[in-house]
């Protein structure tokens, strides 16, 4: 009998520690069904800059794609946070560029172009209503019921911002406010239009703080320890708008579901204690030329720095941030509590009932909260994401 009790203790205890080492099995999402789309720039674009564009993407060349030795026209040395992401969602595959033909968009696609913006015609890419607009003549793809239940995941914004920067560089206070409510109310349309399009559960990145972005750095002059505030300003401003606008459009929309994940403050907290998140380099590129290497990374003809180890960067080029940065948001964005992302992460949002109203709203961050989240990281195990 003792043998017997022992032999069934230790089939115990080898069943709970498989089911500890694949979280993802356990939270039930391998078996969701739900698919992952994207939209917006650069961060997202899993390849779409190549098809639109006519010339060579310095993206598709090394060392882009380094960490994977795969160049394949994503901004980073390696996968995206969408790729990780969908990986988390239980997505047997990655997430494809949508523009590129003939390829597989069962379980979802990237929309997301290179230099997108919500205001305007940018050039050799797509606004986010045009982005939209793609998505609607793609539907034939997937049925309402799938669509409905899949993740629609959007980052776009800071190309208005940085273009508006440069082309105004003396706008007083109002003007700034002005630009940033034209810029949020083109971006409710937009999420309107998805949302009538068949869409329901919305993941929202916030802004980064755009003034510490290493090609700010460099073309604004600021030093190695400092970013320049005037953008950062209007990433808050801009990222101020979102969760209650969000809140608002939950409340007048049958079934609209969403989530708010605050990547500005991921990177701030990454640049200001790179050690906690075993980073050594966060104001600075791995790959590029210039005080803060951040510029020409894969271009032809330009004799660019390329660092030893990029897994102890947070920037892999000017603006986008490496593969193990990626993974860390990806990991944020899936399972994080909500001082981080909210209302709710997106294990919760997938698996939250369809045409059900939320419960739950989005709520302004405090100093309460920021202090909540730091005494609790250690135990949920974010300290290293």
């Amino acid at each position: 009998m003792a043998i017997n009790c022992n032999l069934v203790s230790v089939i115990g205890l080898l069943l709970v520690l498989t089911l500890l080492q694949n979280p993802v099995t356990v939270a039930g999402q391998r078996n969701s069904g739900a698919a992952l789309f994207t939209f917006g720039d650069s961060n997202f674009d899993a390849g779409n800059k190549q098809t639109l564009t006519k010339t060579s993407v310095a993206q598709g060349f090394w060392p882009y794609g380094k960490s994977r030795d795969d160049p394949n026209g994503k901004f980073s040395d390696g996968f995206i946070a969408p790729d990780f992401l969908a990986k988390f969602m239980g997505i047997p595959i990655e997430i494809p560029p949508a523009l590129v033909p003939n390829v597989n968009v069962s379980r979802g696609a990237s929309f997301a172009v290179a230099d997108a913006t919500l205001l305007g015609a940018p050039v050799e890419s797509l606004t986010l209503s045009q982005q939209v607009r793609k998505f609607n003549q793609m539907k034939a793809n997937w049925n309402d019921d799938f669509i409905k239940k899949s993740a629609f995941l959007i980052y776009i914004g800071a190309n208005d911002y940085l273009n508006f920067s440069k082309n105004n560089p003396n706008a007083d206070a109002s003007a700034q406010q002005a630009f940033v409510t034209s810029v949020t109310n083109k971006l409710k349309n937009d999420i309107s239009l998805l949302y009538s399009s068949g869409a329901s559960k919305f993941i929202i990145q916030t802004l980064a703080p755009l003034g510490c972005l290493p090609i700010v750095r460099q073309e604004y002059k600021t030093g190695m320890e400092k970013c320049h505030e005037p953008l950062n300003d209007l990433a808050k401003q801009h990222n101020e708008k979102i969760g209650p606008m969000l809140n608002e459009m939950a409340k007048s929309a049958q079934g609209f579901q969403f989530t708010v994940f605050d990547f500005y403050d991921a990177i701030i907290r990454r640049t200001q204690k790179p050690s906690s998140y075993r980073l050594f380099m966060t104001n600075a590129s791995c790959c590029g030329i210039g005080t803060h290497d951040a510029f020409g990374c894969g271009l032809p003809n330009v004799h660019v720095r390329l660092c030893e180890y990029q897994r102890s960067y947070l920037f892999f080029d000017g603006r986008h941030n490496t593969e193990k940065a990626q993974e860390m948001f990806a990991h944020l964005l899936i399972g994080a509590d909500k001082n981080v992302i909210q209302p709710m992460n997106v294990r919760e949002l997938v698996v939250y009932p369809v045409d059900e109203n939320m419960t739950e709203e989005w709520v302004p961050t405090t100093p309460a909260t920021v202090q909540a989240r730091d005494s609790r990281s250690s135990s949920h195990g974010y300290e290293s994401y």
